[in-house]
């Protein structure tokens, strides 16, 4: 996203990325005799998933890496498990366990940590790119707990391929009439960029979680949103020479771990364990 940007604004950079994304989509579909279209009674859902889930997010984390570093918008991104507990809690009324509530408190400590941190090595504009992508999480944790709801029964790639489409014609048309883009200045590198997004990003991410749910359990599959900042740190240094510094690196572990116990499927906190380990070593 970094990359795009360079020279791409972001509603167009957002848009060409599902243009890119949605006709391989389609062809998926077809080739696996999938339906493209929502069930009766739920088609509601297309245009609730092309604008609440790629639209609007995705736009607003391309517009917020604009103002900070990859490393810290990965970072945000991460606590993404955080805000689908939350947005569980608040609007499915779920209950969770001490372990993940525990969890909870630890991973949003640190996160307020560490975005305090490196706002105060900025020049306060970090809060914009900041805001932006908090505000993308938490869209995004809404749109789950409803795709959770409502999808049901509705194959994954149906409710990313038409949607995406019709994202792409929206973020397109609205980049014409307010970014009014100067496609002739688009480098090389920010349109690879686009096409990665589109391409591997977009069908391949979808494909290969997709593939991870049914192989593993959905714990251990949102591990993967732990590895997210952990490559975009690297990358971000290597290619951009960016870092967090050494305390926001050093809260990553805690960050990490409460991630983890949010994730946790234990239905309650038992302490048996404890007892019978002190009767032994007694």
């Amino acid at each position: 996203m970094a990359l795009a940007l360079e020279s791409i604004p972001p509603l167009a950079a957002t848009g060409l990325r599902f243009l890119l994304t949605c006709p391989l989509l389609v062809f998926l579909a077809r080739y696996n005799k999938v339906s493209l279209g929502f069930p009766l009674g739920r088609r509601w859902l297309l245009p609730v998933v092309a604008i609440g889930y790629f639209a609007v997010p995705f736009w607003l984390m391309i517009f917020g890496e604009a103002y900070v570093s990859s490393g810290l918008a990965a970072v945000i991104f991460a606590n993404m498990p955080i805000a689908v507990m939350l947005a569980s809690i608040l609007f499915l009324k779920e209950r969770f366990s001490f372990l993940q509530y525990l969890g909870l408190l630890l991973a949003i400590g640190c996160l307020i940590k560490i975005l305090f941190n490196e706002t105060a090595l900025s020049d306060g504009q970090n809060w914009i790119g900041i805001v932006f992508l908090a505000l993308a999480v938490v869209i995004h944790a809404v749109l789950y707990v409803v795709v959770r709801q409502y999808c049901q029964g509705i194959h994954v790639i149906t409710y990313n391929a038409v949607p995406s489409g019709v994202a792409a014609v929206l973020l397109i048309l609205a980049s014409i009439f307010i970014e009014m883009p100067d496609v002739s200045a688009f480098s090389a590198r920010s349109c690879g960029a686009v096409a990665y997004l589109g391409l591997v990003a977009g069908v391949g991410g979808i494909l290969a979680y997709f593939k991870l749910n049914e192989k593993a359990t959905p714990f251990k599959a949102s591990i993967c949103f732990l590895v997210f900042p952990l490559i975009a740190l690297f990358l971000d240094n290597q290619i951009k020479n960016n870092n967090l510094s050494g305390e926001s690196l050093a809260l990553l572990i805690p960050l990490l771990l409460g991630i983890m116990l949010t994730k946790s499927s234990y239905s309650k906190l038992n302490l048996n364990w404890l007892v019978n380990y002190a009767r032994y070593r007694n």
